[in-house]
């Protein structure tokens, strides 16, 4: 790849953005030093990577590769037996750690479209065993725990002890008779000895070796004679203690050396690994889709971002290159948006040879070219002394020279910086040469001769940046087919420009360019008018469908409701017959007994008086009959007089009252053809006279059987076994289907699952079952199965 052009299309800016969501130093470098694949199976297999990582990263929710220092001088050293440090033994823990941490992670994930990486991770090697050597042994960069090995243990006991055995020495001599000698009641150390300050005057009072003077000469630090073999018990340990410590961090050190080079194969492998972490962030963030990517030629952009441009401001743009035509040859006014679209497009081929994706939309392709070439701006060069059109003159022969069929070609302003027939004929000459290599390219102008030249010539397409000629603002989108004005007077108009001048300056056009120039114009404008009401009518068709799809959709639940109410009203219809029919069977039962016996008493004329009513309120309902009953409130001796009307409890019949007796509480009432003396507090008063009953015979036939009770809407097997269970459900079901019940409810439970399991293999064969499932929020949960019957 041309390095220059690389430059101008700015693709080390891409490669740092990604760099920055990388934490190894490797994983910089590698991004620094990137060049764009012109490989076909390579590039794909980049950005299948990218994918998967994708994948792990944001559907599985992995972390990237954990940070661990680059450790490769540590690991030669550890190669050449060197003994490596607490706090290097750590760094490479670190590692060892990310590397097991990674491999775990990605090889945890079961998905078999995780190919690509869990290769790449097969490469790893991890030491959990020595990791945690590390970890356990070492528990800061300059200690080593006591638990490291049984002799350390052993070793810093008898330290520790000795210590507590010398100041318990050194604090009897500090605190007894011989205190007034000292300079500070303390005891101090001196070349890891213990010792205590005494005066000078009575530095001949206190046995044994001096150590140190104070620098004023008033205090001398002696090491008692009492203390000195203790001191030297505790030096002989202290070696002991050291030389246990480098045999501990040896140990792990030739551990180390014995994984170096594995080790520095992990570094490689980890920081290859986490720069797809990284573009695969970088894609998330910037909202980029995976572009098919071909080795044909062909570029097809469809509403592409230019990643560097901020997203708030960032216009989409759509192109297609390679297809129908090699060249494509924009033109349009100033700051209207080619030489953005012309870099986009090489950048977005070079992203992709990077393993980036693209931040565009869904369907996007681009181009794994063998080389891009790219002439974008100012490239004046004082030291090299070329001009403005030398240094671009120099680039386009460096491309024609090189450029082949594999190559994407690039021209900012072709044949500009020097006069205009002149720049016009070699950009004509220039561009028939690069159709005759076969390469691919974009060429943005200002020239109408090239312009009329792209109308003449096979395998160039004329394309426009549109401009609202209202506002004279550029509208930043790219329309193929038809070559842009340059807008120029206009834009000076807008901006203020003198009319006068103005006007010279049309004069002074050539009649075919100002020709040219009006028809392309209004043909523009012809076109962005057309264009808008287009987006109209598209938008208010997109409104029509959605607002028919809304209406359809409530049509169908509406249907849907309209069923369900249908089925449930005839359902609870049959249940409230079948009711009602059971209980006036059953009070027929009843009174046929009743009415077995050979004489009736004054109680059985009023049993069957109650059943009658009873009867009554099975046929004309339960409702009304309650109803009414709450209208009557409790009778009192005060509020209770004859011709009242009442309802008799014992009787379950309303009534007349035809005497009162409140001394006694009592009331003699008339029930229909019975009589009788009842207690007040029996009555409920009425508030209206009963009307007269009439009698009437009621014969009932008996025909069919029916549920004697209420159907059941769901069944309690907590406590219950297995074979109970499945024997309670088939019951359950049976019942359900006869009562014309849609759904039922099994309680089970939760607990440890094998009643809820056992019940669902045994529904899943069942003739009246047409489906199951578990309880949802507010349901019971897991601790319910709701049946839905054929």
């Amino acid at each position: 790849m041309d390095s220059k052009s690389l430059n101008r299309l700015e693709l080390n800016k891409v490669l740092s953005a990604c760099a920055e969501y990388a934490c190894l130093e490797d994983t910089k470098a590698l991004f620094g030093a990137f060049v764009p694949s012109t490989d076909l199976a390579e590039v794909r297999e980049q950005l299948e990577r990218t994918g998967e990582c994708l994948k792990l990263l944001f559907r599985y929710g992995l972390g990237s590769i954990e940070y661990f220092p680059d450790v490769t001088e540590l690991l030669t050293r550890a190669s050449k037996h060197s003994v490596l440090s607490c706090a290097e033994l750590r760094e490479v823990n670190s590692l060892l750690r990310s590397a097991r941490l990674a491999y775990t992670s990605i090889n945890g994930v079961a998905d078999e479209e995780i190919i690509k990486i869990k290769a790449d991770s097969a490469r790893i090697y991890y030491d959990k065993n020595l990791e945690d050597d590390i970890t356990d042994k070492i528990i800061s960069d300059d200690d080593v725990s006591d638990h490291a090995s049984d002799a350390l243990y052993s070793i810093r006991s008898k330290i520790k002890s000795l210590n507590e055995r010398i100041r318990a020495k050194l604090s009897e001599y500090v605190s007894g008779d011989t205190a007034r000698y000292l300079q500070d009641g303390i005891v101090t150390m001196r070349g890891d000895r213990y010792v205590i300050p005494v005066k000078a005057e009575y530095r001949s009072r206190v046995k044994g070796l001096v150590h140190d003077r104070s620098q004023s000469g008033a205090t001398f630090f002696i090491e008692p004679e009492y203390v000195l073999e203790l001191n030297n018990e505790l030096v002989a340990l202290q070696i002991d203690e050291k030389e246990e410590v480098e045999r501990i961090l040896k140990a792990l050190s030739v551990r180390v050396g014995a994984m170096a080079e594995q080790l520095a194969v992990d570094m490689d492998v980890l920081a290859e690994i986490e720069s797809y972490y990284a573009r695969a962030q970088y894609s998330y963030a910037n909202k980029c889709v995976l572009p098919q990517v071909n080795k044909r030629g062909y570029i097809n952009i469809i509403k592409g971002r230019h990643p560097l441009i901020d997203p708030e401001k960032v216009v989409p743009v759509s192109l297609e290159l390679g297809g129908s035509y090699n060249f494509l040859l924009i033109s349009g006014a100033n700051t209207g948006g080619k030489t953005v679209t012309l870099k986009m497009c090489g950048l977005f081929c070079l992203m992709a040879a990077c393993g980036i994706f693209v931040p565009a939309a869904e369907g996007t392709a681009v181009c794994a070219f063998d080389d891009i070439f790219c002439d974008v701006g100012d490239s004046q060069s004082i030291e090299e002394s070329l001009s403005t059109f030398s240094s671009h003159i120099t680039t386009v022969i460096d491309m024609c020279r090189r450029a082949t069929s594999g190559s994407l070609v690039l021209i900012d302003e072709l044949g500009g910086g020097t006069n205009p027939d002149e720049g016009q004929a070699l950009a004509k000459a220039v561009v028939e040469h690069l159709l005759k290599v076969g390469c691919k390219g974009i060429v943005t102008t200002h020239f109408t001769a090239l312009k009329e030249f792209a109308y003449t010539v096979d395998g160039i397409e004329n394309a426009s940046m549109e401009f609202d000629a209202s506002t004279l603002k550029p509208l930043y989108s790219i329309k193929i087919g038809l070559p842009g004005a340059s807008n120029a007077l206009a834009i000076c108009r807008r901006l203020g420009m003198d009319e006068d001048i103005l006007n010279s300056a049309v004069s002074y056009l050539s009649e075919g360019g100002r020709t040219f120039e009006n028809i392309v114009r209004r043909a523009e404008e012809s076109r962005v008018e057309a264009q808008k009401k287009l987006d109209e009518t598209n938008a208010l068709q997109v409104q029509l469908k959605d607002k028919l799809a809304e209406v359809n959709r409530r049509i169908d639940e509406l249907n849907k409701q309209r069923e369900k109410l249908t089925a449930n009203a005839r359902a609870e219809s049959r249940r409230i017959i079948n009711e009602r029919t059971a209980a006036a069977e059953e009070l027929l039962d009843e009174m046929e007994e009743l009415f077995k016996k050979e004489e009736l008493s004054q109680t059985d004329l009023i049993k069957a008086r109650t059943l009658k009513n009873k009867l009554k309120n099975a046929a004309y309902g339960e409702e009304e009959s309650e109803r009414s009953i709450t209208d009557y409130k409790p009778a009192t001796a005060d509020n209770l007089k004859a011709g009242d009307s009442i309802y008799f409890s014992k009787l379950q019949s309303v009534g007349q009252v035809l005497s009162v007796n409140p001394s006694k509480g009592e009331a003699e009432i008339q029930c229909g053809n019975i009589k009788t003396r009842c207690k007040i507090s029996e009555l409920q008063k009425t508030g209206s006279a009963p009307a007269a009953t009439k009698t009437k015979e009621i014969r009932v036939k008996k025909s069919g059987a029916f549920s004697p009770s209420k159907p059941l809407l769901e069944i309690n097997l907590l406590g219950v076994t297995v074979p109970e269970a499945l024997y309670e459900v088939d019951n359950f079901i049976d019942r359900a289907v006869m009562d014309n019940l849609e759904e039922i409810k099994v309680i089970h439970g939760v607990g440890t699952g094998k009643l809820r399991e056992a019940i669902a293999r045994h529904l899943k064969g069942h003739k009246n079952v047409k489906s199951f499932r578990l309880g949802k929020y507010g349901e019971g949960e897991t601790g319910v199965t709701i049946i839905t019957l054929k």
